[in-house]
């Protein structure tokens, strides 16, 4: 797809080893990425406005992700979420799609799964996040 290169995928996650290892697979599926440690580090960037798409863990120390889902609505900032967690709670999936994420993945996650979340984030109507 050209153009891939302006569209930014950015990864909120306390977890280290997400925030090293996502990245350049990200960056292999031909997107530039953001990688923060909490949803309050996120917020204070410079990346929130470029943000295409916005891989997020559920549960985090401070701001949750369902928290930071819910700020960004305050402030009208449209970014399609897709959530992540290492939670095996499958409960949390439906409420997360009904609150307006694209997806919500468990880890671990195959390549696939994650480009095909990525990808359809990427097309998530404006005004349906």
């Amino acid at each position: 797809m050209t153009g891939k290169r302006s569209l930014v995928v950015s990864i909120v996650d306390d977890d280290e080893s997400v925030r090293e290892s996502l990245p350049d697979l990200i960056r292999q599926f031909g997107f530039a990425v953001g990688a923060f440690s909490s949803a309050e580090a996120f917020l204070a960037s410079d990346v929130v406005s470029e943000t295409s798409c916005l891989l997020l863990d559920i549960a985090m120390p401070g701001m949750s992700g369902p928290a930071l889902q819910e700020e960004l609505r305050r402030r009208r900032q449209e970014v399609p979420i897709v959530f992540i967690t290492a939670q095996g709670d499958e409960t949390i999936r439906p409420q997360l799609l009904a609150r307006g994420a694209v997806e919500c993945l468990f880890k671990p996650f195959s390549e696939a799964v994650l480009l095909d979340a990525i990808t359809a984030a990427l097309h998530w109507p404006v005004g349906a996040a």
